[in-house]
């Protein structure tokens, strides 16, 4: 969940609310057809048209609830944000190397390995924890506006760029140094950024169904370009070499637009309840999990100006979030048993999650 309060809050209660009005989590009814529907998929699933299909799934301690994923490929580690703390992963041994705690209400992670620097957004403590990659140990912070969440290191200004959903905003930051050096008003509530190495960040608007484009630079917005027929979207991708933007929006579309122009050059049908998008250089394929449909929607672009869907790979309810390993290809889910709450007290979640049942989802094509 993205944020701990306001729209995302309420976004993310609607996809919930679908899920359990569709008798698909545990509820005092059909307990026992509720859980055997939201159990793991076992190892051996057969693999569809892309090949993708659940190749293990770990356990991860800890009853917070989660947000993003991030994966370091050169460390073999994947980032779980995981309440108030980060969960450390190394992929290739399935053991928790290490984990980040101290902080408050936690949404996003990125990388700066030139400065040996990570950031991670607290959306409840308004600001980003900077921590050391090679101890895993918080050594500052900065401060950010009310619900950042998103972020994106961007390699040409050598800068990270929050989004701050309910104050509308962007803070940036000098990776080197952990200083504020810009705020942007966004004019709409933001959600998943990219950035192209070229000097671009992109970032999905939700409340306004646009995709901005920022100068890393003059820390100024460029352009700004709407998503018809998508609408509220949430992840964002880049093929930076083609210059193409995956958005994941939630009327179940995933818009696909060249990111010089702004002109969508196609849409594709996804699962409902996506949280986020990747793209993998290396097969062609984007890729949108799916929470509320259970499903991880593979998208292939045959050429910069054709794309199809491959098939809606079966995954778990829950399954929102995802990081990329572009070395093996593998997609990394998370997610965790949840229960309905009777009558929830306004502006909280409709759900818990069941004690002991988080737990990471490793899909790849062996």
């Amino acid at each position: 969940m993205k944020r701990a309060c306001g729209s995302r809050l309420f976004a993310f209660a609607i996809v919930l609310t679908g899920l359990f009005s569709l008798s698909v989590t545990v509820g005092a009814a059909g307990n026992h057809a509720a859980r055997r529907a939201s159990a793991p998929l076992p190892a051996v699933a057969a693999a569809g048209a892309s090949g993708y299909h659940l190749l293990k799934s770990i356990p991860i301690p800890g009853d917070t609830f989660w947000d993003y994923l991030k994966f370091q490929p050169s460390t073999r580690r994947l980032f779980i944000t995981h309440g108030n703390h980060v969960v450390v992963v190394n992929v290739d041994t399935d053991k928790i190397i290490g984990d980040i705690g101290g902080m408050e209400a936690i949404h996003g992670v990125v990388l700066a390995p030139e400065f040996n620097r990570g950031f991670v957004t607290d959306g409840r403590a308004a600001k980003v924890w900077i921590f050391d990659l090679k101890t895993l140990k918080v050594i500052g912070s900065a401060p950010a506006d009310k619900d950042a969440d998103g972020e994106v290191y961007d390699p040409a200004s050598k800068r990270v760029f929050t989004m701050n959903g309910d104050s509308h905003t962007s803070t940036v930051i000098d990776a080197k140094t952990g200083k504020v050096v810009g705020h942007i008003d966004l004019g709409g509530g933001p959600e998943f950024p990219v950035a192209d190495g070229r000097g671009h960040v992109y970032a999905n608007i939700e409340t306004t169904s646009e995709i901005v484009e920022i100068d890393s630079h003059t820390m100024k917005i460029t352009h700004r370009w709407p998503l018809a027929p998508g609408a509220n979207p949430s992840g964002l991708a880049i093929d930076a070499k083609n210059h193409i933007l995956f958005s994941g929006c939630r009327n179940k579309y995933m818009v696909i637009m060249n990111a010089d122009t702004g002109k969508v050059i196609a849409t594709e049908p996804i699962g409902g309840g996506v949280d986020a998008t990747r793209f993998d250089p290396g097969s062609g394929f984007a890729f949108a999990s799916n929470g509320m449909s259970a499903t991880l929607t593979v998208v292939h672009e045959d050429s910069p100006t054709k794309f199809h869907v491959v098939e809606d790979v079966p995954t778990e309810l829950g399954a929102r979030t995802m990081a990329l390993d572009p070395t093996t290809h593998n997609v990394f889910l998370v997610t965790a048993k949840l229960e309905r709450i009777p009558k929830p007290p306004p502006h909280t979640r409709p759900f818990r999650m069941l004690p002991g049942t988080f737990h990471l989802l490793i899909f790849g094509r062996e």
